[in-house]
């Protein structure tokens, strides 16, 4: 009976090495499995054109053909097979995997880009504020995995930094920071070993809790770090697919490079509040 119960991916992990698309939902997990793909298969359609299926298994000669017309077996299962086979290629560019936290859902990606889906998603739905889902709540795209162990975190992201901070490139940034069934991390260790590492890539790199132009996205769930570097996390509503499409005075530009000083205190104050919690909240939040 338990093992019925275990959610669509069942026997896949979230892993180290994995890059993908982390979401969280309200309780109905299955049901966020099924919008993240129809979602994620519309727009990744649009990004990187229809999934190329292999069809060395459609192909039928002309006297192929001619001899299974009349044999309805072999028609069946030809068609079984090629089901089958759509369904195998269509889970290679988006697959449920186990999260290892309840109401989150990692769907894996193989050759796209998932910060540039994500960003694209949410882009699209600030603009036209028209409502795409119902369960799925973020939707944060993971760039790199590691595993959450100081060590692996500094090593991993003395590399994967490079791309937005190291010299001669730069940027202003914040770093966003929640753990899911761990507790042997600390909040303000990582904070401040990672902030160390992109100021050292470049010492132009600056902290901006205000109006940053890199949101530093660590989500850590059991013994996975999840990492991404993404742009307009304040004007997309900390990347919430249900608070983007709401119309408001302060979006009336529509403008994804830009962010209003409202929002940008809301924020603030948002992550002033985050640090100060005391230990029992923060050990809280990380269940």
């Amino acid at each position: 009976a338990g093992r019925a119960k275990r959610p669509r991916g069942a026997g896949r992990q979230l892993e180290a090495g994995m890059r993908g698309i982390l979401i969280t939902c309200n309780m109905n997990e299955r049901k966020c499995v099924g919008e993240a793909y129809s979602l994620l298969g519309e727009y990744g359609d649009l990004l990187y054109g229809p999934e190329q299926f292999s069809d060395h298994e459609e192909r039928l000669s002309g006297s192929d053909r001619e001899e299974d017309e009349d044999d309805v077996e072999a028609a069946l299962k030809k068609e079984v097979g090629q089901i089958r086979a759509s369904t195998e290629q269509k889970l290679r560019r988006f697959q449920s995997v186990e999260s290892g936290a309840n109401n989150v859902v990692f769907i894996r990606t193989q050759g796209i880009e998932p910060e540039n889906l994500v960003h694209h998603i949410l882009k699209d739905m600030h603009t036209t504020k028209k409502k795409k889902t119902r369960v799925i709540l973020r939707m944060l795209p993971i760039s790199g995995t590691c595993k959450a162990f100081m060590e692996d975190m500094k090593k991993y992201t003395e590399t994967f930094f490079e791309p937005w901070f190291k010299a001669p490139n730069k940027g202003t940034f914040q770093i966003v920071y929640k753990a899911r069934n761990n507790s042997h991390m600390s909040r303000e260790e990582v904070i401040k070993e990672l902030a160390g590492i992109v100021g050292s890539l470049n010492p132009e790199n600056k902290v901006d809790l205000n109006n940053p132009q890199y949101t530093i996205v660590v989500e850590i769930i059991k013994t996975v770090c999840c990492l991404s570097v993404v742009r307009d996390y304040v004007l997309f509503r900390k990347y919430n697919l249900q608070e983007v499409v709401k119309s408001n005075k302060e979006d009336a530009q529509q403008n994804p490079s830009s962010v209003t000083e409202e929002q940008n205190s809301e924020v603030a104050k948002a992550e002033t509040e985050e640090q100060e919690k005391s230990p029992k909240e923060v050990k809280e939040d990380n269940k």
